[in-house]
């Protein structure tokens, strides 16, 4: 069955004037000790020029991982993609463990990204096997744009839909920073699925094993919500990134997806309510179906709960406390806030953005949540996006933070997926630097389950206490002297007190000295081969430079340009003599030829080497 429940941010509304509140409706599925779903699920990976190297090592790693730990009731294909489709592993049960990893071992990095192409193999492959009994799921990762194949936004987002409907689901995973999170997102909200930005390629197996436990946990789906208002109460707002829409009647509809077992699955609504006199008020009816395990079998669930508020004295609400339902909406509330900041910022609006998110950092100061860690962390986050964005100076990865923060916050009910980012922001580099302690506290910078937190070094304090310290100077890594830390009202965690340093000890080397504005001296001089690819400088990693691959066409061998940002098809001047059909090359700077529609491969020239898996 479906438990429900809901708390408005008053637990007494005052009577006698119209007022806007928040509900926070609860819905959980109450299944006891519900047995392990068995999974039928394809890993579609990104192996692309742009994914060669570490990159790929670590997704693969991370696909191992997800072999490991399967059962031998599990139906697992795993599909390759760049412009070209394979499958390495055909839908089976994963029984030969060690044969698996062999085949996920092989994979190399290749060309352009035909994604649409890869992720409808793995649909395919998932609909052979499909059984409304098992958890029917493509986990899809890329680290890059669909550059080859359906590259449409829109069209991938209404197919990703429609597989749901069809019963496959789709998880996405965006990779590093080259991915473009709007389609990511808007194609696992669309099927109810699930997105994660994997922000370093070393958390690739962490993430993993996020996803693995959620769909474990899956225990309801297709948790569909419709809201009846009662007369004088007006729906302004959904605190949610779940679907909304309109039925015959007239009423709001919203498709919250999974529920997982032991989690709530949580949905905030503003609300404008009419005067209302003492005593009791019906504020809206819930209908709610879904689709939940019950005796070993999935059955659809159905049923209504009234919504009733409590109307007093202007004095019984002033005294009546819902300290714990204000923290639960004010995550929600936090959440919609960067969303509609960064919706405005992008349409040119950077003040009013700004303003959305200092506003919204005064106000839970005033209710005095800056006392909970959790929101003290919160208002850090928005006051260093308010300043990115008042700088006109967001960044690629300050976007995807933003936007993942926001999307798992609205979505989940998770605390290692709230708040994440790791992302140093410039003001490491202008910091004032020490060499020495003195009388001050010495802090450290370390990165804890993708987010970057703040740890006491100095005897006397707890060490495991979190330090709140400004966002926008945290790296990872970096040391610092304060001049001193006093506990937070609950003794919980730490604040900073007085001026920040950053801390350098005398012959240690300084990993944050402001980077260079140019990394290498661009010659521009077209690239000159040696009398064969054998001759070629070897390496294993891209950095700055640009990735090329050698394809046959016709009879003609070409270069062309597989790094993200090129166009796939453009010929290139490239030395003949060290074409080698699919080879790859790193190149230290491509221009755009004479005619603007070619390459010309410009500086040294390097064969790449594919690193190899080993556990």
């Amino acid at each position: 069955m479906l438990k429900t429940s809901y708390d408005f941010d008053q637990a007494i509304l005052p009577a006698g004037s119209s007022l806007k509140t928040n509900i926070l409706l609860r819905f959980r599925a109450d299944v006891a000790e519900s047995p392990r779903r068995n999974l039928n699920l394809s890993l579609v990976i990104d192996r692309s020029g742009s994914m060669a190297g570490a990159p790929l090592h670590h997704a693969l790693r991370a696909a191992e991982s997800v072999v490991d730990r399967l059962e031998p009731e599990d139906i697992l294909s795993v599909v390759v993609y760049d412009d070209e489709v394979d499958t390495v592993v055909t839908p089976q049960p994963v029984k030969d463990k060690a044969g698996l990893k062999n085949s996920i071992k092989k994979v190399r990095a290749g060309g352009i990204t035909n994604l649409s192409g890869g992720w409808l193999k793995g649909c395919e492959h998932v609909k052979k096997q499909l059984d409304p009994q098992k958890i029917n799921r493509v986990l899809l990762l890329t680290d890059g744009h669909a550059n080859m194949g359906i590259q449409d936004p829109k069209v991938l987002t209404t197919t990703s839909g429609q597989k749901a409907e069809e019963g496959i689901t789709t998880t996405t995973l965006g990779f590093d920073r080259g991915f473009n999170e709007d389609l990511l997102i808007g194609m696992a909200r669309a099927a109810n699925g699930n997105f994660y930005f994997i922000q370093s390629i070393d958390e690739a197996t962490e993430v993993f094993s996020i996803e693995l436990d959620s769909l474990r946990a899956v225990v309801g789906q297709n948790l569909k919500v419709t809201v009846e208002l009662a007369d004088g109460v007006k729906l302004i707002d959904t605190l949610s990134l779940a679907k909304v829409s309109q039925n015959k009647a007239g009423q709001t509809a919203i498709a919250l997806g999974e529920l997982y077992e032991g989690e709530d699955k949580l949905l905030g609504l503003s609300l404008e309510i009419s005067a209302a006199q003492i005593g009791e008020l019906p504020v809206m009816k819930i209908h709610y179906s879904a689709d939940v395990v019950q005796n070993d079998v999935i059955q659809n669930v159905s049923g209504t709960a009234d919504v009733v508020a409590k109307v007093g004295t202007i004095e019984e609400a002033a005294l009546a406390s819902s300290s714990h339902i204000i923290l639960e909406l004010s995550r929600l509330t936090i959440a919609k806030a960067k969303e509609t900041a960064l919706d405005l910022a992008e349409h040119g609006k950077h003040e009013e953005a700004e303003q959305i998110l200092r506003s919204l950092v005064k106000d839970l100061r005033d209710k005095g949540l800056n006392e909970n860690f959790e929101i003290a962390e919160e208002i850090d986050q928005l006051e260093y996006f308010a300043g990115r964005i008042a700088q006109k100076a967001l960044g690629n990865a300050g976007r995807k933070e933003l936007r993942d923060q926001s999307y798992q916050t609205m979505t989940r009910n998770r605390s290692d997926l709230a708040a994440r980012g790791v992302t140093a922001g410039d003001e490491i580099y202008a910091m004032p630097v020490v060499n020495e302690v003195g009388s001050g506290v010495e802090l450290h910078c370390v990165r804890e389950g993708g987010k970057l937190r703040i740890k006491v070094i100095s005897d006397g304090y707890d060490s495991t206490k979190n330090v709140q310290f400004p966002r926008a100077i945290r790296a990872e890594g970096a040391r610092y002297v304060v001049e001193g830390l006093e506990p937070s009202t609950d003794g919980s965690f730490y604040r900073v007190r007085g001026n920040i340093t950053r801390l350098t000890r005398p012959g240690e080397a300084d990993i944050f000295v402001a980077p260079r504005q140019s990394r290498s001296t661009s010659t521009g001089k077209a690239s000159k081969g040696p009398a064969s690819a054998a001759d070629l400088p070897t390496t294993d990693i891209v950095k700055d430079g640009v990735l090329v691959q050698c394809v046959k066409d016709g009879s003609k061998l070409r270069a062309r340009v597989v790094s993200d940002g090129y166009e796939p098809n453009w010929n290139m001047r490239f030395p003949r003599s060290v074409r080698e059909e699919g080879m790859l090359y790193v190149v230290d700077e491509i221009k755009i030829g004479p005619d603007g529609k070619s390459y010309i491969a410009c500086g040294e020239i390097k064969r790449f080497l594919q690193p190899t898996i080993t556990n």
